[in-house]
């Protein structure tokens, strides 16, 4: 394993620093910065490329750190007196170590063709409510989630963090342009479902099977306009109280359920 310390901010240490807060140049390198125990031992689960293993000079490892290192010879193991590390790190008890690491990017040609299971988001803007969608995404059984229009990014560290890591199992396609989604709705034969709490029909009365899209609107403003021209219908989530609406990150976990039974996906019902 190759081995640098560093000691000022160097050209390595700006690299690591865009990483994290630099889209741009994660796009441009296929690379993210991971912090945080669950989203890196997810991220070694899913078998990704780690390319660096980040810790702080004369602080001990646990065995379970110690065994990251031995794990991924091929990284490079770079370390950095604590005033630095914790320039790179939001949390205020630091993780033990830090990783970046190579993502495999995902298109249309990417996704299950067979009766799939389309979540998608319009121009999330919220990192921890993007994180959850996609955690939710993943516990139900989606096969894509598809970012519509101008959104955060999925590898933005809030975003992997609120996901727990799962953002490592869930195949996350940006739409280009409508007219892309509206070639592939057309060609797949999708059912598209939106959501508003002023909906024509409870999620519960609705009749669904795949293939089928369900679309999230932005936690704002809904669904765009042309979005809502593609949908075959608009449910809503039956609610008691005075409120009329759900935070969007609540709202796809209460729809992704009553589809994921829906569809067939659980033997619970």
């Amino acid at each position: 394993m190759a081995k640098l310390s560093i000691h000022t901010e160097n050209a390595e240490f700006q690299i690591i620093q865009a990483l994290k807060l630099n889209r741009s140049k994660r796009n441009a390198l296929h690379e993210i910065f991971i912090e945080g125990i669950a989203c890196i031992k997810q991220a070694v689960k899913a078998d990704i490329e780690i390319t660096r293993i980040i810790t702080r000079r004369d602080f001990p490892l646990s065995d379970w750190g110690t065994s990251i290192l031995n794990r991924f010879e091929k990284a490079t193991h770079i370390e950095m007196q604590e005033p630095l590390y914790n320039r790179l790190c939001d949390k205020t008890n630091p993780s033990e170590l830090l990783i970046t690491a190579k993502v495999k990017t995902y298109t249309l040609q990417d996704i299950n063709t067979e009766n799939p299971f389309i979540l998608a988001f319009d121009r999330p803007s919220d990192f921890g409510n993007l994180g959850s969608v996609v955690r939710s995404a993943n516990a139900f059984g989606v096969d894509g989630l598809f970012i519509i229009g101008h959104g955060i990014d999925v590898y933005e560290p809030k975003v992997m963090r609120a996901s727990l890591g799962s953002v490592f199992f869930t195949k996350t396609i940006y739409i280009e342009s409508m007219k892309i989604l509206e070639e592939y709705i057309q060609k797949n034969n999708i059912t598209v479902i939106g959501t508003d709490s002023t909906g024509a029909v409870s999620i519960r009365d609705a009749q669904i099977q795949a293939p089928v899209m369900l679309v999230i609107g932005n936690e704002a403003k809904g669904m765009s306009v042309k979005l809502q021209a593609l949908c075959d219908n608009i449910v809503k989530i039956p609610i008691a109280g005075t409120v009329n609406s759900l935070n969007a990150a609540c709202a796809a976990s209460i729809l992704l359920w009553e589809l994921y039974k829906k569809l067939g996906k659980t033997d619970y019902f």
